[in-house]
């Protein structure tokens, strides 16, 4: 099936121009929108949770975005490919091509909004003179070939139960929040761990949340620091304290996750696609 899929790597190609053009279109400011949209979730967790809470997190900035990029390109194309057969019931119905090139087009329209998007990153970056940390900053490489994995896998696997299940799209909305909430993007990943802790269960457990694993070593590449001293004195650990290989190997157990995923929903969409028609 994936072979099929590059066969007709133009008709993919051409339907993620046609996402980014539907997405922007009369829009004055164009893709200009997709650089706003990080900025004003920037503006809105700096002023709640450094100004009004002072989570006290040296650069917020900088780790806000690190992991905030990320999750928007999650969340979007997720959302957005569950949909993405429905909304387009009337090709399905007409012609013949390998019908996961329409959420895997969503998934690459995504791709195009967070090299877009980065460019806030950048720019935050260049304002506070912020340097990079060489010994992990290459962890960020791997760390989005998995994301990238796991949201084609999502997104195909969503699109084909979304034909049948048509309250999953909204159901998966309220999911999204919940597992925005759940992942450490916004607070420092020694919370849950010290929560887990304080009723006697490992801080490991908060990697059975796959996004943890991809977040923190994004952020671990991108944002480099580890921890900071508190006006108390006390060592706050904002990401988890290990080595690059480390990182690496809880990375590899999401990606090896997340690679079983997309065989899986790859699988399933075959066997549902022979009823594609009749149910839209």
């Amino acid at each position: 099936r994936m072979r099929a899929v590059w066969q007709y790597r133009e008709l993919l190609v051409g339907l993620v121009r046609k996402e980014l053009k539907l997405k922007y279109k009369d829009s004055s400011l164009g893709f200009l929108w997709s650089m706003l949209n990080p900025a004003m979730y920037l503006a809105v967790f700096y002023v709640v949770f450094e100004v009004i809470l002072g989570s006290g997190i040296p650069y917020f900035v900088i780790y806000l975005l690190s992991g905030l990029l990320a999750w928007n390109f999650f969340n979007g194309s997720v959302t957005g490919a569950t949909g993405s057969v429905v909304g387009n019931g009337s090709l399905v119905n007409k012609v013949y091509f390998p019908r996961e090139i329409l959420p895997l087009s969503t998934v690459g329209a995504g791709v195009v909004h967070f090299l877009l998007q980065n460019l806030v990153l950048l720019a935050a970056r260049v304002v506070f003179r912020y340097g990079v940390d060489l010994d992990y900053l290459w962890l960020a490489l791997p760390a989005l070939a998995v994301l990238l994995v796991l949201t084609a896998a999502l997104g195909i696997l969503f699109a084909a139960l979304n034909v049948y299940l048509r309250d999953l799209q909204h159901l998966l909305e309220l999911a999204m929040l919940a597992w925005f909430w759940l992942t450490p993007i916004v607070y420092p990943w020694q919370l849950p761990a010290d929560q887990l802790g304080a009723r006697g269960m490992s801080s490991s457990l908060t990697f059975l949340n796959p996004m943890v694993s991809i977040v923190t070593t994004l952020q671990r590449g991108v944002y480099g620091t580890a921890s900071y001293l508190d006006p108390a004195g006390t060592r706050v650990w904002v990401l988890p304290d290990g080595s690059s290989l480390w990182y690496l190997r809880n990375l590899a157990i999401v990606g090896a996750f997340a690679c079983a995923l997309f065989v899986l929903a790859v699988r399933v969409f075959g066997r549902l696609e022979s009823n594609f028609a009749e149910e839209l």
